[in-house]
């Protein structure tokens, strides 16, 4: 990290929490709460098989791993009454969704045997248009998604007569929604709902062996430790989740969003080779101001301490941005993302005429859009209500836009390489 760097961690503040949230947080103390909420391997384990009435977790392998990450939860996060009440609940469905995709791997083996054929991700910098257009490329009936319900309660596999049915819908949309009350502030950043997709991370959980974790909590340990290690064993659990869904239910492509996989497309690459690879591009200056808010947000979720433990360097700092994006423009050079296999879309082309921009895309990756598709997503659009994209405006300071000056210098490769304008 430069130690001329503009962080914008230094200066973001937290809405002030609701009334009942601060009230449950300050009576933690007297009530002794980590003793009320444990997060040892015992407790969660024995309560996760209890609730199932299994066992089996499938193999040995996740073990080391969640016990750097409790440790480094317990030791690091700064959890707070109410963030360790909803990282028990979270660790313990993490359990769950282990046991019961084991369970039904043991009993039907032939899922295994599921062939994943060229998936599409769209993977990016966070608020560079991923969500977006994930949610509008849902539209087309070519693609099967992973939404929200099926990520958190993947067993049994949902089938395509009830897909739009399944009471774990409203299970989810109850638990996910949660938050909203938490940070109210979060209605504006990212839409949370139990039926809308999700990004992959939301079903890498149960691996224990994943970057979505430091980006939940504070752990410096943890992201050491993980950017340590392969992401085969993750990447074989992604794997796992999608035969299980699509075993009942099947279309043509999944369409996934992945950002946090972006600076391990090659693994990615590996893991499916036939892929598509979908690259949103905004402005780094723009996109990085409201990474920062939303990710204070949801570390707000859990600790009152939302940026202590300095993690997500690659992704807050420029210098880290950059390197990601360099090495963006180095595996097309390579050929590692080849022509016919990829396509890139900029924010403010999607923005000003989506469905050309799709168009467009879609060529690049060899796909077909049919009529219906189009019309499909651009009715979609038509109906989502325009607001804010959840950017934070700083109080700058003149050294502070001295440094964002740098910045854009910083950018300038990647910004003439792909025509991205400044916002």
């Amino acid at each position: 990290m430069s130690e001329e760097a503009y962080d914008r961690r230094e200066t973001w503040q937290p809405k002030p929490r609701p009334e009942w949230l601060a009230r449950l947080n300050a009576e933690g103390d007297p009530l002794d709460f980590k003793t009320v909420v444990p997060l040892d391997e015992a407790s969660l384990i024995h309560d996760a098989m209890a609730r199932t009435g299994l066992s089996d977790f499938g193999d040995d392998e996740w073990l080391p791993h969640f016990r750097v990450l409790l440790r480094a939860v317990e030791d690091e996060a700064k959890l707070n009454f109410f963030g360790r009440i909803l990282t028990r609940s979270d660790f313990i469905l993490y359990l769950e969704q282990r046991l019961t995709i084991t369970d039904w791997y043991n009993r039907h083996p032939e899922i295994e045997d599921e062939i994943i054929h060229e998936p599409v991700f769209i993977v990016g910098f966070g608020r560079s248009g991923t969500t977006i257009l994930h949610e509008v490329l849902s539209q087309d009936p070519q693609f099967r998604v992973v939404k929200r319900w099926e990520a958190s309660y993947p067993c049994p596999p949902p089938e395509e007569a009830t897909y739009e049915t399944d009471p774990r819908i409203g299970k989810a949309h109850d638990r996910i929604t949660l938050l909203n009350r938490v940070t109210p502030e979060m209605l504006a950043m990212h839409p949370f709902s139990g039926d809308l997709p999700v990004e992959d991370a939301e079903f890498t959980y149960c691996a224990f062996l994943a970057e979505v974790f430091f980006y939940a909590f504070q752990i410096p340990t943890y992201e050491k430790y993980q950017s340590q290690q392969p992401v085969d064993y993750m990447l074989r659990w992604h794997q796992k989740y999608l035969k299980l869904l699509q075993w009942r239910y099947k279309k043509p492509h999944w369409l996934l969003k992945w950002p946090t996989i972006f600076p391990k497309i090659p693994d990615l690459l590996k893991a499916y080779p036939d892929a598509k690879i979908l690259i949103p591009h905004r402005d780094p200056v723009t996109s990085n101001d409201s990474v920062v808010n939303v990710m204070g947000t949801m570390f707000y979720w859990r600790t009152d301490h939302p940026f202590s433990g300095g993690v997500l360097d690659e992704w807050l700092l420029a210098d880290g941005r950059v390197a990601v994006l360099n090495n963006l423009i180095g595996w097309i050079e390579d050929g590692t993302l080849k022509p016919g296999a990829f396509a890139n879309v900029l924010y403010h082309d999607f923005m000003e005429n989506p469905i050309e921009t799709i168009q467009k895309a879609y060529k690049d990756m060899g796909l077909t859009a049919s009529e219906d598709a189009l019309a499909r997503m651009q009715h979609y659009l038509d109906q989502k209500p325009k607001h804010a994209a959840g950017v934070h405006h700083y109080k700058t300071t003149a050294e502070d836009e001295a440094l964002i000056s740098a910045e854009r210098q910083l950018y300038a490769r990647y910004q003439k390489y792909f025509g991205v304008p400044n916002e």
